[in-house]
């Protein structure tokens, strides 16, 4: 809006152009409170998941998974940040690892110029897999499978002791939910997972972390959206949960918290049990 001086009210015109210049500041000054408190709010669940499951120890070198996705961008940033800091004192490393055989396209450029502004190695790898060699998996556990594995070399090759993936709070409990429906098992993606057969330790840094909030950081750091055009993104049921899982929220805004208390507070006596013959 452009406001033209009268000949006769300069103080008039100054007036206005104060009032916009104040409107304009104190909106400026609730988007950086807002940006403080959001991450402030990230970091400190970032911290308290690290903390409360020993996922991170003095020496570690840990390479992190980075799809372009908002989730591994936030990852890779807060765990470069944290890096820096005193204690604990570990390093990081980042890996993009392309299926040749998904349409799920990364600006590998892009990618490499945001770890280094980080000052952390960047490396890419490609991988492919055959959905038909095993019709008892469905692709989406083979393209995972596949992607871990790439990760292990990798991990192997750079030096590192353990693999940090980008998995929320949401996430895992989805994981649950899907579990349950599907296996018939009470299980899910834990924090923290040592794989013996591979010599790793597999953890979620962000495993407290609200989704929520992943998207708010996503939009204020304006980080690009890659191209996702998965051929199986359909059959994995995961979209369907995620519909569920905010409808839970609906019924109980504490249902997160609830469905994650319910993993350390098993009742077996309360559940069915069978005779041994």
């Amino acid at each position: 809006m452009v406001y033209l001086c009268p000949a006769n009210s300069p103080e008039l015109y100054r007036a206005r152009v104060t009032g916009i210049y104040n409107e304009l500041k104190i909106n400026m000054d609730k988007i950086d409170r807002d940006e403080k408190l959001l991450m402030a709010r990230i970091e400190r669940r970032l911290m308290k998941g690290i903390v409360d499951y020993g996922l991170i120890e003095d020496g570690d070198r840990i390479l992190v998974g980075v799809s372009g996705g908002k989730d591994s961008l936030a990852l890779t940033e807060l765990l470069a940040r944290r890096s820096r800091i005193w204690k604990p004192r570990f390093e990081v490393v980042a890996v993009h690892v392309t299926m040749t055989n998904i349409g799920y396209q990364a600006d590998t450029d892009w990618l490499s110029g945001f770890c280094a502004e980080l000052g952390i190695p960047f490396y890419v790898r490609e991988e492919s897999f055959d959905a038909s060699t095993d019709s008892r998996k469905s692709p989406c556990f083979l393209c995972s499978w596949n992607r871990r594995k790439a990760l292990f070399t990798l991990a192997h090759e750079t030096g590192c002791n353990k693999i940090a993936l980008g998995h929320h709070m949401d996430d895992i409990l989805q994981t649950l939910l899907m579990n349950l429906t599907y296996q018939g098992a009470f299980s899910t993606m834990p924090p923290k997972l040592v794989m013996k057969k591979f010599s790793m330790t597999l953890i979620r840094p962000l495993c407290l972390v609200h989704e929520q909030d992943l998207v708010e950081m996503s939009r204020l750091r304006r980080w690009p959206q890659q191209k996702k055009n998965c051929p199986y993104e359909t059959q994995s049921g995961r979209s369907e949960m995620k519909d569920i899982f905010r409808r839970l929220e609906q019924l109980n805004p504490e249902a997160r918290y609830s469905l994650w208390g319910a993993m350390t507070n098993v009742q077996e006596e309360l559940l069915p049990q069978k005779v041994k013959g």
